[in-house]
């Protein structure tokens, strides 16, 4: 269903699933503590965690733990990536909301999308567990019409409401997993990392 800026927000904040563009694939997104709304909508496996997506690094540093030394490490990175297409897999603080990891909830994926209507809406709503707006195995969707017919449940926002705004890329996110001594990469998308980035 189409609706407004303020109207998503506002469904968002109440608990209302929701599909908003960012700067790769278009996303779904809910409440933390709602993330089981996506696995059913996606006919999602409970091993494959969530994204937790939100306007800055600050609102999300609270839901990871690290020692000095490891938030020096994964702040030097974001500095240098964030907002942009780079999701960081870090151990979760006891913050996190099982329903975001059910299998694991020792780890998270966090990220800042580089995508104004992204950033305005995460700004008001606070962080959101998010994931590409598809079917799980699918293609990503990559347009409204599309998100709307397999997900008629989804909140979508009116076309006039991000005219302007550039389409994302299309391809995922890079997504780099902290093991405690340097970044492993599970997935090699949007920003080229190797194994020895610091």
């Amino acid at each position: 269903m189409n609706v407004s800026l303020e109207e998503l927000i506002n469904k968002a904040k109440a608990g209302c699933l929701v599909s908003f563009p960012t700067d790769t694939v278009p996303a779904l997104a809910v409440l933390p503590e709602k993330a089981e709304l996506i696995f059913i909508a996606k006919q999602r496996s409970q091993d494959k965690p969530l994204i937790l997506m939100a306007a800055s690094a600050a609102d999300l540093w609270p839901y990871v733990k690290g020692s000095d030394v490891e938030r020096q490490i994964w702040e030097e990175l974001v500095s240098k990536y964030w907002p942009g297409a780079l999701t960081l897999v870090l151990p979760a603080s006891h913050r996190l909301p099982k329903a975001m990891n059910p299998i694991d909830s020792t780890t998270i994926g966090i990220r800042v999308p580089n995508c104004a209507i992204a950033q305005t809406i995460l700004a008001q709503t606070g962080p959101l567990a998010t994931t590409s707006a598809n079917l799980s195995g699918q293609p990503p969707l990559q347009t409204i019409a599309e998100i709307e017919a397999t997900f008629p449940e989804v909140l979508t926002l009116e076309t006039k409401a991000h005219q302007g705004e550039i389409a994302g890329m299309g391809l995922p996110s890079t997504v780099a997993k902290w093991t405690g001594m340097n970044w492993q990469i599970l997935r090699q998308g949007a920003i080229k990392l190797d194994n020895s980035a610091r």
